[in-house]
């Protein structure tokens, strides 16, 4: 599958010791695509630098930009609709335009994208997209 993993997920899933790991291992193997713009990439290492080091975010970065089953995307249209939060915005319009199966993220500010017919953006949370990738 194809998705665009909300900055909260991504914190979530990158500890070996966290419920969350097979998320973060399905990305790094193949399993799933992890589909990115430069925008959530600087929001990745900001919060990373932020909660952790900055060795700890270039270290995750890295190995984001390295693997061979991510997908960078260049929006070139800003849908905007996320007006609660703007800043969310960046990962719908990646989802958007990567065609992604989900965006996977616990934010609140997503469920507008349910009431929302076109374009058509798929939200799940972590845990149900943990339990999507055990069946």
């Amino acid at each position: 599958m194809r998705i665009v993993l909300d900055t909260n997920c991504l914190i979530q899933s990158i500890s070996p010791h966290s419920e969350f790991r097979p998320v973060w291992d399905s990305l790094m193997s193949g399993e799933n695509t992890l589909c990115i713009t430069n925008e959530i990439l600087e929001e990745y290492v900001e919060i990373l630098q932020r909660l952790f080091t900055p060795q700890f975010a270039e270290v995750v970065v890295v190995a984001i930009l390295k693997n061979p089953f991510v997908e960078h995307i260049t929006p070139y249209y800003r849908f905007n609709l996320i007006t609660v939060d703007p800043d969310d915005n960046k990962f719908v319009d990646c989802a958007i335009v990567a065609n992604a199966h989900y965006i996977v993220t616990n934010d609140r500010h997503y469920d507008v994208l349910r009431e929302i017919q076109f374009p058509s953006v798929d939200v799940i949370a972590l845990r149900d997209f943990l339990e999507l990738l055990h069946q």
